[in-house]
Order: C-alpha cells, then structure tokens, then sequence
C-alpha cells in the first residue's frame, strides 16, 4: 500500500470486487496484461452463476451490504472506459443477469489512454458513456487524465477528483458516486480529495489495508485467468477482509 495511508479507523467488508479492464478479442500486443477475452469473461459469470453468485455494481454491492443482503452477490468493475465494454461485456452482463460499475477517464471522453504506452484503445465518448448508463450499468470516475494521486498537490487533487465528478455528472445528469484510484494510488490526501468532491465510497487495487469506505480492496483478474483462479481469489479475499486491521482498528459491514 503506497504511503501507509490512515484513512479510516473502521474496516468495510463487502464480499470480493473483481477489477477488469479492456474486454476484446483482439490478438493485438498487451503489455499491460489489461484485455480479457469476451469467451474467458464468459466463462468466469457462467461460474458465478453456477456457484449462486450474481455480479453487480459496486454501488449496489455496498447498498446490500448496508441492508444485509449482500449475501450471493460479488462486485463487477471495469476499468478505463474502453468503447470494447460497451461492444462485448454489456451484451454478457445482460446474458447473464448481471451488471458492473464502469470507471470513466472524464478527460479522455472519445480520445484513447494517453496515459500508458501500450496500443492505443479507444474510450467512449458522452453518447456512449450515456448508453453505459441507460444499459443499467453503474458509471463511476476514474479522474480526468489517470495518474497517480499519491504524493499529489491539493490543487491537482481538487482538479483530477473533483472536476472529473462534474464532467461526468453533466453526462449522465445524474449523481456519481463512485470513484477509481488509477493504478491504485492512493494516499490519506488523496482519500481526503476524494470525500471532499462528494462521492459515496472508492476503491482501490488489491490492497487491504485500510480498507474503508474510500480504499475498497478489488481483485485484479488478468488476462489468462481460469475459474479456477476465480474461485482462489474469492478464496483469498474471504481470508485478507478476516484480518485483523493495523494497529488493532475495528471492521464494520457499513
């Protein structure tokens, strides 16, 4: 966990949050480790569907959690905001009676991922990310240009977390509550901005600790993973939210 943030002193435990990006069958060089096939995503909801598991947004997943009935649910999330969800995951999602929370680069609406230096993939523009919605999706923010928010001023804070909130708002004309870490980094000032733009909760990638409302660990799904690795990941996450937390904090189920 970068910086060893103190965000909060009391542990949200929600089942597991699966974290995919792109969703395409391209056979195009992915050095990222980022594209998961359509058949391959296929398969692991045809899994969660075997095991009594319905994917659905991390909106919903916290909701249920709050109202105790989070039980047979996990969390679905996608990040980047790649064209290639609404082509191959949306139709799948729907297949299986399942949704997801899809995290926007708001400044990067109808452009590409500017940020990494593998292929050029196309992200939605405001019709598309409107579709997103109108499909039963979540939308949440992912900032306006994907970088690191650890180590960041307030001034780059306030505009990467705040103003991609707005963007995003004046899109769908309706509330986002939710936001995404690029990368996964985070600090306790990053988690502050965060609040302070008013959303309902982030998350973060693969870490634990300390795991609040704001820092919501995910499981990274990569492109070669089996059911097999589906189910260890469930399995590992059941084992990490158990923990006790640093410095002996309390968890919460809110």
């Amino acid at each position: 966990m970068l910086g060893q943030p103190q965000v909060g002193s009391a542990r949200t435990v929600t089942p597991p949050v699966f974290m995919y990006h792109s969703i395409s069958p391209s056979t195009e060089p992915d050095p990222h480790r980022l594209r998961v096939a359509p058949a391959r995503l296929d398969r692991h909801l045809r899994l969660l569907s075997r095991l009594g598991l319905r994917g659905v947004s991390l909106g919903e997943l916290l909701r249920a959690q709050e109202q105790g009935r989070a039980r047979g649910l996990v969390g679905l999330t996608f990040d980047d905001g790649y064209t290639d969800f609404l082509d191959h995951a949306v139709p799948l999602l729907e297949r299986h009676g399942m949704t997801g929370t899809l995290y926007v680069v708001a400044g990067r609406l109808g452009g590409v991922n500017e940020w990494d230096d593998g292929p050029r993939l196309p992200i939605m523009d405001a019709d598309q990310v409107r579709a997103v919605a109108t499909a039963g999706h979540e939308v949440g923010s992912h900032t306006m240009t994907h970088p690191r928010l650890a180590g960041a001023e307030p001034a780059a804070l306030a505009a990467e977390v705040g103003e991609s909130r707005r963007v995003l708002e004046d899109v769908l004309q309706a509330e986002v509550p939710g936001f995404c870490y690029p990368y996964g980094s985070f600090d306790a000032g990053a988690a502050d901005a965060v609040r302070a733009a008013g959303y309902d909760h982030a998350c973060v990638t693969g870490d634990y600790d300390p795991g609040d409302r704001f820092t919501l660990p995910r499981s990274y799904v990569s492109p070669v993973d089996t059911t097999v690795h589906v189910i260890a990941r469930m399995v590992r996450h059941r084992f990490r939210v158990r923990r006790p937390l640093p410095g002996g904090g309390s968890r919460s189920s809110g």
